[in-house]
């Protein structure tokens, strides 16, 4: 890629980056659409400082788009349309709860999981936490949680969305940086799981302590019985995640097959049930073209961005810059994780990964951190920023979901923070757990 072959080096920049940046903040406050503001940050960067011909934009802003893979996420955008809609997700809950009713606090973990089992198909933290928040959040109050801790719940568990492969975010890295999204899938199957965990074990360990879900010890015999009906009404819902997981990893399925497989096997099963119809595929359709109109755009501006950023010299400045400061490996990485942490507070991963993974991937090549590592980090210190108090936008989602005070939200959303940064220091620091289950030639 462009910036692979950057030198490191002190540059001066003057308004032709400055006024740029400052257009965006001004755009992102004013509430002009994410693609818009990035579209006219490009645009006024390159009048200002000519350093591409504008008789190229057109040019990069197709290249931009025109990868095979990216046709993957319109395709789990859409799956994760139809599961709502045929009520397979409710599914997924059901089995969720009866794997995890032998304890205090079944029901919150099984939340968690059903936010993993659905992020896992639609790769979506926004959509994950919106589905599942609907299905759970009066159950849970009702279990006996208070309504913000729930709300603090729901958000912890959709961030999963983007951490859990088939993942949109991995995709879109891996164009970004020019990796293979079915390489970064692998490679996130263990710091993903890791990520579910440690949220599991937050909602564990909070409701001990507050004692906040009731119910009784069940025995072995009930627990095999409830989970076994939970199978017998809704092992057909596994369909979908099994067609997905095992035509990625077996190698069988590119993401993009996988992905058109699942919508087809997913309609057929809806239309069979009758919970889906004919006339459902036009909202069906324009809901997902919805989305995916907000993120097209967004990866098409990406080659112009990092054009115009590496030939003002943006990316090798910010290496020399912090490298300057200091060349202590551990601050570097800290540092990289507050960015990245901080940009997901405020702005969606699609745009945090075009603007911030052409500046930060230089500085990561700098200090030898393998690119398959970088990019695990980048996308779950990522995530934790949707959850960090006070503005990670899962918060935002649920906030509005349920009438809830965002403060009362993010005051509950904090050991779910500490947990899952935790996680991400790992990551950032112990690389086999990116790279276990990768093929040598990646390590």
């Amino acid at each position: 890629m462009l910036w692979n072959t950057l030198q490191e080096q002190s540059v001066q920049l003057d308004w032709s980056f400055y006024a740029p940046v400052l257009l965006f903040v001004l755009f992102c406050l004013l509430g002009v659409p994410i693609w818009a503001t990035i579209g006219a940050s490009v645009v006024l960067m390159l009048t200002m400082s000519g350093v591409l011909p504008m008789s190229l934009l057109g040019e990069s802003l197709f290249s931009g788009i025109d990868a095979f893979a990216l046709t993957a996420v319109p395709l789990f955008i859409l799956t994760g349309d139809v599961l709502v809609r045929t009520g397979l997700s409710r599914k997924f809950l059901d089995v969720a709860e009866a794997l995890t009713c032998w304890a205090k606090g079944g029901f919150g973990s099984a939340t968690v999981l059903v936010c993993g089992m659905f992020a896992a198909i639609s790769g979506s933290d926004a959509a994950g936490a919106a589905a599942v928040g609907r299905m759970t959040i009066a159950r849970l109050v009702e279990s006996g949680y208070p309504r913000p801790y729930a709300c603090a719940l729901v958000a912890a568990g959709a961030c999963t969305g983007i951490l859990i492969p088939p993942s949109i975010a991995y995709i879109i890295i891996g164009l970004v940086l020019g990796i293979s999204a079915s390489t970064l899938f692998l490679a996130a199957l263990i710091p993903g799981t890791l990520i579910l965990l440690s949220i599991l074990v937050t909602n564990t360990i909070v409701n001990r302590r507050h004692a906040y879900e009731g119910g009784n010890m069940i025995s072995g015999a009930e627990w095999l019985a409830n989970l076994g009906q939970a199978l017998k009404s809704g092992w057909y819902a596994f369909l979908v995640p099994g067609i997905i997981f095992y035509g990625i990893f077996s190698g069988r399925l590119t993401p993009t097959e996988a992905g058109a497989t699942a919508v087809v096997v997913t309609i057929i099963m809806g239309l069979g049930m009758g919970t889906l119809k004919l006339s459902d595929f036009p909202s069906m359709l324009v809901s997902s073209a919805k989305v995916n109109g907000v993120i097209l755009p967004i990866i098409a501006f990406s080659l112009p961005l990092a054009q115009s950023l590496a030939a003002l010299g943006v990316p090798q400045g910010f290496v020399f810059a912090l490298t300057s400061l200091t060349e202590n490996y551990y601050l570097l990485i800290l540092i990289m994780i507050g960015i990245l942490i901080a940009a997901g507070c405020v702005m969606e991963t699609t745009p945090n990964i075009v603007i911030l993974a052409p500046i930060l991937k230089p500085l990561a090549d700098n200090i030898g951190m393998n690119e398959i590592q970088f990019s695990i980090m980048m996308i779950t210190a990522l995530g934790v920023g949707f959850i960090t108090p006070p503005l990670g936008l899962n918060l935002f989602v649920v906030s509005g979901l349920t009438g809830e005070s965002i403060l009362k939200i993010a005051a509950r959303a904090v050991p779910f923070v500490f947990f899952m940064l935790l996680v991400t220091l790992l990551i950032a620091f112990v690389p086999v757990i990116s790279t276990l289950l990768l093929p040598a030639a990646y390590k």
